[in-house]
C-alpha cells in the first residue's frame, strides 16, 4: 500500500513539475500587440475552438476578432484559420474565414487549415505545409502556453496575443483539462509524430483561396 501511494505522488509531481516548466518556460513569450516590433512574422495562427452550426463559439470569436484587430495592425500579412473539418457536415475552418472576411479582411489573405486537429498538428502543419518560420498564435491565455511550448519545440518561433474578452463558462474544468495536454504534448514533442494528415506544400506566401474547399 505504500509503495502505491509513493508511486501516485510520484506521478502527480511529475505531472504538476512539467506543468509549471511548461508555464514557466512560455510566459515571456505572451506579448500585446505593442510589445511585437518585428516587421517580418509570417503569419497570425488562429486555433479553432468550436462552432455552434454557422457561427463561432464565444471563445472562437474571442480569436478571430482578436486576429483580425492584428491583421489590421500589419502585425503580420497573411492569417492562418486551423481547426477541425474531419466531417463534411462540421467545417469549423469555413466559419473560421467567413467571419474574418465579414470583417474585412481579403480572403486571399486568409488560409484554411483543414486538418488541425489538435495544437501539437496545428503547429505542425503551419512548419510543414504553409513553410511558416515566425508567427503570432491567437488563443485564450491558458492554452497559449502549451501552444508555445509546440511551437519552441517545432523550431518555430513565436509570440502569443491572448484572446481573453470575456469570461467562459466551465473554464475551471478547461485549466484542469490543460494541465493533462501539457503533459501529453510534453512527451509528444520529444518523440515528434507526424500528424495523421500532412499533404502537399502551401507556402504562406501564396494565395489564400488555394486553400478554400
Amino acid at each position: 500500500m505504500i509503495i502505491i501511494i509513493i508511486i501516485i505522488l510520484t506521478v502527480l509531481i511529475l505531472i504538476m513539475a512539467i506543468n509549471f516548466y511548461i508555464i514557466k518556460s512560455t510566459e515571456s513569450k505572451i506579448k500585446n500587440a505593442k510589445e511585437i516590433k518585428e516587421k517580418d512574422i509570417d503569419c497570425i495562427l488562429i486555433l479553432g475552438a468550436g462552432i455552434w452550426g454557422n457561427r463561432p463559439s464565444y471563445m472562437l470569436e474571442d480569436r478571430l476578432l482578436e486576429g483580425a484587430n492584428l491583421y489590421n495592425k500589419k502585425i503580420a500579412p497573411k492569417i492562418i484559420v486551423s481547426g477541425d473539418h474531419g466531417k463534411k457536415e462540421y467545417n469549423e475552418v469555413k466559419v473560421m474565414k467567413d467571419f474574418l472576411i465579414a470583417k474585412g479582411i481579403p480572403s486571399n489573405d486568409i488560409f484554411m487549415d483543414h486538418a488541425g486537429f489538435s495544437s501539437y498538428d496545428s503547429m505542425y502543419r503551419a512548419k510543414d505545409i504553409f513553410k511558416v518560420k515566425k508567427l503570432v498564435i491567437v488563443t485564450q491565455k491558458y492554452h497559449l502556453y502549451r501552444s508555445l511550448y509546440i511551437a519552441k519545440k517545432l523550431q518555430l518561433k513565436a509570440y502569443g496575443i491572448k484572446a481573453d474578452r470575456r469570461k467562459y463558462r466551465k473554464q475551471t474544468y478547461r485549466e484542469l483539462r490543460e494541465i493533462f495536454a501539457r503533459n501529453k504534448d510534453f512527451f509528444k514533442c520529444i518523440l515528434k509524430p507526424k500528424p495523421k494528415y500532412l499533404g502537399e506544400e502551401i507556402p504562406i506566401t501564396g494565395n489564400g483561396d488555394t486553400t478554400n474547399d
